[in-house]
């Protein structure tokens, strides 16, 4: 679909108001922040889908600072746990260690520790990948991180088995192709929250990718075989060369369409791969999403890239319905009061997460992940 008719298709559907959602009363078992969100005509390219989502309701996120900026500008920091230590930003009374933050005496596989040194509170993603350190990470749980915060353990998996050497001090932000684990990858660490899974989905996406280009570059298909790092993979010229191929031209279409529709909320995505529909990512603003974008463009294409088969296309309907299906059997909640409330909702063949900020002046979901199971 090019740009133009994209275009065209969100200015009608605002027209004729199927932007306006319907409030419900939200129900035990179920995530709150639905209702308002319509799907519309979708941008293909090859065996990936990606359906656009737009809302009557937005909300101001210019306070929330994502891990990226907090990294590259250096006001958060991530490190290994046991160097803990040197990042407490506020000594206790008396010298000693708050028992909270207890000073360990090496590091740990799925712990790092995280201080957020800015006056904005910090929004962190599942599946947002640091490299760095004695291994390269993925987040395993939205959350937010208050300002000026002491430091706080950080929930994460090992996304290169092979390393266990520290290759710097402080993690960074991945690269763009690199930052954002594919969605098969996240949601092991989302909702199996298995270090032995997430292993086994990066080993299959490092084979997928090297299956990719096999025919094309020989070379890195050898260099793929040698390592065991996510991030490594991604980087590779080829790798990034086919998953650009797939993300590009969608990248390209939604960003300019999300920058010229800003004020009619275009907040996030449903994603099909091969006909089936396999992700949602919903944003509590367009802001928040067109930052979100180039990282998760790319996590999409990449499983497509390695799940090679072409299916029948998904439409608009079975979009919606996906989007609207999220009444479950089981609900999880973890909440920290004033900060934030994650709610974690079973269902029949999918899981959703929202996350809902409690913040002076907030309220609302910042975001809501839905995936398939």
């Amino acid at each position: 679909m090019k740009g133009g008719v994209f275009f065209s298709t969100l200015v009608l559907a605002v027209a004729v108001g199927l932007v306006v959602g319907s409030r419900r009363e939200v129900r035990a078992g179920e995530v709150s922040s639905t209702s308002d969100y319509r799907v519309l005509a979708p941008i293909r390219h090859g065996n990936l889908t990606v359906f656009p989502v737009v809302t009557s309701v937005s909300h101001d996120t210019r306070e929330f600072l994502t891990l990226d900026e907090g990294l590259k500008s250096g006001e958060v920091e991530v490190t290994e746990s046991g160097s803990v230590r040197g990042m407490i930003r506020r000594p206790p009374p008396g010298g000693t260690v708050h028992p909270q933050y207890p000073v360990r005496e090496s590091a740990q596989v799925n712990k790092l520790v995280l201080v957020n040194n800015s006056k904005r509170p910090l929004l962190l993603l599942a599946g947002e990948i640091v490299t760095g350190g004695k291994q390269d990470r993925v987040i395993s749980k939205d959350r937010i991180v208050p300002p000026e915060s002491d430091p706080i353990d950080l929930d994460v998996f090992c996304v290169e088995p092979g390393r266990w050497v520290g290759s710097s001090a402080k993690f960074v932000p991945g690269t763009p192709n690199a930052s954002m684990a594919a969605p098969s990858v996240r949601g092991k660490a989302m909702a199996d929250k298995n270090q032995q899974q997430v292993w086994a989905e990066v080993a299959k996406a490092r084979e997928g990718m090297a299956s990719a280009v096999e025919v094309e570059a020989p070379q890195s298909t050898r260099e793929l075989s040698g390592t065991t790092s996510y991030a490594k993979t991604m980087d590779n010229a080829d790798v990034k060369k086919k998953v650009d191929s797939v993300a590009g031209s969608i990248e390209k279409e939604y960003a300019s369409t999300i920058q010229q529709l800003r004020e009619r909320n275009a907040v996030g995505v449903v994603v099909a791969v091969n006909g089936e529909i396999v992700w949602a990512d919903i944003f509590a603003s367009s802001s928040l999403l067109e930052k979100y974008w180039p990282k998760l463009v790319r996590s999409y294409a990449t499983e497509a890239v390695v799940t090679r088969a072409k299916g029948a296309q998904v439409n608009e309907s079975a979009a919606q319905s996906f989007l609207e299906n999220l009444h479950g059997r089981h609900e999880t909640v973890d909440s920290e009061p004033g900060l934030y409330r994650h709610t974690e909702v079973s269902g029949d063949g999918f899981k959703a997460f929202e996350l809902t900020s409690l913040l002076p002046k907030t309220g609302f979901a910042v975001h809501v992940a839905k995936m398939t199971e």
